[in-house]
């Protein structure tokens, strides 16, 4: 699987004999090769990052090795689960998060965020309520009708439900159709611009491929974090804007807050438009998570990025991808999960639908955004131009399933995660937190920017 991402990435193919594979096997036990995508996608953002060290210290022939350790991956792919605020965990599914049996299926609804909440209920026509009884309202509601008959009314109200597929129904699908015809990511060169110029690495302290890099992040939710967290490990100056119009799960901006800073700026007033505009003529890569159109009106779909500032890179990172009738909705990995058919192969011996051990799609996506990002940091250098990558949840699920189904549902040896946790004292408390497994040999081993309050930064660059 490493040998196909580097492909696609447009890597040197000789380049993946210098990942050594370390730790035990079967501790992302399912019936897909979980384990095999998460240290591939891991392995491709480090043999990125050590491609552009080896540009930068002038030495392209003899790029650092990396390690790819088992135990590390799988850590750092159930991050979230390692997550603990002043000794508490966190409980990453609301209530209305899961499966629910429909009149001739299964569905599964997303409702972490207030607002999906709010529209899941208001497009089942039940009215809140505490405890208990909302949960058994909301069974009873999908249970009276069939599952896409729930999923296309939960949709339409802006809300996120997606009845349970098989694997050929998905393919028979429009939307399956649509991103089987498409790559794992795509990496185009765009226009002319004249090569970038990368300056020299710190002479001191851990191997940084990407000092000095600027990264504007656009993102939410699992993916795009992922990436740019992984961005700031390796020396970049990541800025995350938010709307404030759109809070942000606290614990999970302490999951993914690492390694950047964040900022907000409301794109609905000119004055924050304008300063994001300014900000854009400093950065090197534009990094956004939101459905694809959604950020267009703001002039922010990525041709129009580029008419303006040609040295950019722009990656984009979606639900569905950027083809076919579902191109435009929501989306999270559990709700890609379900639709491809992977929560059918992960189903009980029951039937109840499952999931994958880690939420796969999301982490694995998260890497292959990075090393896409790297790898365009070292194209422009030495051909110019600007870049587009895209990437999605849907495709990096197709990859997964068109692999052969070597993966085991019998669990190998108990994780220990305890060499690859970390715990700091940041002015949002003592948290614990998985630490990266991108690892270089000489490179960091953890963040030099640790996670700060959501929205505490001036928007600007350092």
């Amino acid at each position: 699987m490493l040998d196909q991402a580097w492909a696609r990435l447009g890597g040197e193919p000789s380049s993946v004999e210098r990942i050594r594979w370390t730790g035990p096997e079967g501790l992302l036990p399912a019936g897909l090769p979980v384990a095999a995508l998460a240290a591939a996608s891991v392995g491709a953002a480090a043999l990125a990052a050590a491609e552009l060290a080896a540009v930068r210290t002038g030495h392209p022939a003899a790029p650092p090795a990396a390690t790819v350790d088992a135990a590390a991956v799988a850590t750092a792919f159930a991050s979230e689960r390692q997550l603990r605020a002043d000794g508490a965990a966190w409980d990453t599914w609301a209530p209305l998060s899961r499966f629910w049996p429909a009149a001739d299926g299964w569905v599964r609804t997303h409702a972490n965020y207030p607002h999906h909440r709010e529209r899941l209920l208001a497009a089942l026509e039940v009215p809140d309520s505490p405890g208990d009884d909302l949960a058994r309202a909301v069974a009873a509601a999908v249970a009276a009708q069939p599952a896409e008959v729930t999923a296309a009314r939960v949709t339409a109200a802006g809300g996120l439900a997606v009845g349970v597929r098989e694997p050929r129904e998905w393919a028979g699908h429009p939307q399956g159709a649509a991103v089987a015809a498409m790559p794992l990511l795509r990496l185009d060169r765009v226009g002319d611009a004249p090569p970038a110029v990368l300056g020299p690495l710190p002479q001191s302290g851990p191997l940084l491929p990407a000092a000095g890099m600027r990264v504007l992040d656009l993102t939410r939710v699992i993916a795009g974090p992922v990436g740019t967290r992984t961005l700031g490990l390796l020396g970049a100056d990541v800025l995350r804007i938010d709307s404030p119009r759109l809070p942000e799960i606290p614990e999970q901006h302490l999951d993914t807050g690492f390694g950047k800073r964040s900022a907000l700026l409301d794109l609905e007033h000119r004055a924050d438009r304008e300063r994001l505009e300014e900000l854009m003529e400093g950065a090197d890569a534009v990094v956004t998570g939101y459905r694809p159109g959604a950020l267009d009106r703001h002039g922010l779909a990525p041709d129009a990025l580029l008419e303006r500032h040609p040295q950019l890179t722009v990656a984009t990172v979606s639900a569905w991808s950027e083809a076919g009738p579902w191109a435009g909705r929501r989306g999270f990995d559990s709700l890609v999960q379900t639709a491809t058919g992977i929560a059918r192969l992960q189903a009980a011996p029951d039937g109840t639908p499952g999931a994958l051990p880690v939420q796969a799609l999301d982490h694995g996506t998260g890497y292959l955004l990075a090393a896409a990002v790297l790898r365009a940091r070292t194209g422009k250098a030495a051909e110019g131009g600007g870049r587009i990558a895209r990437l999605s949840l849907a495709q990096t699920a197709a990859w997964l399933l068109r692999q052969p189904r070597t993966g085991s549902r019998t669990q190998g040896p108990a994780l220990d995660a305890g060499p690859h946790l970390a715990e700091a004292d940041t002015p949002l408390g003592r948290i614990r937190y998985a630490l990266p497994p991108v690892a270089l040999d000489g490179g960091p081993r953890d963040w030099a920017q640790p996670v700060t309050p959501w929205g505490s930064a001036a928007p600007g660059w350092r």
